[in-house]
């Protein structure tokens, strides 16, 4: 009996990543990558005293987060990208 959180991420190989991309829509995996460069765009502004212009950037890149995620999770439920992911 193996537990899913005891698991260790393997790293695919490019070839393989290149079929799942190729099946997968080309908006979802823009989508993807819009995601994850959201998500660590609001990651790198923490703190609990944030400058004007750094909130804003802030909500933006939530909002960026929030259209893709949107597409996301239109494709497959789990398929949406959290701002305190692991990647």
């Amino acid at each position: 009996m193996t537990a899913s959180h005891l698991l260790v991420p393997v790293p695919i190989p490019d070839r393989v990543a290149a079929l799942i991309g190729a099946c997968t829509p080309p908006h979802i995996l823009q989508a993807e990558y819009d995601a994850a460069c959201a998500a660590r765009e609001v990651r790198s502004f923490r703190g609990p005293r944030l400058c004007v212009e750094d909130q804003a950037d802030r909500e933006q890149a939530l909002a960026e987060l929030a259209r893709a995620n949107k597409i996301l999770a239109a494709h497959h439920p789990l398929l949406p990208v959290h701002p305190g992911a692991p990647w």
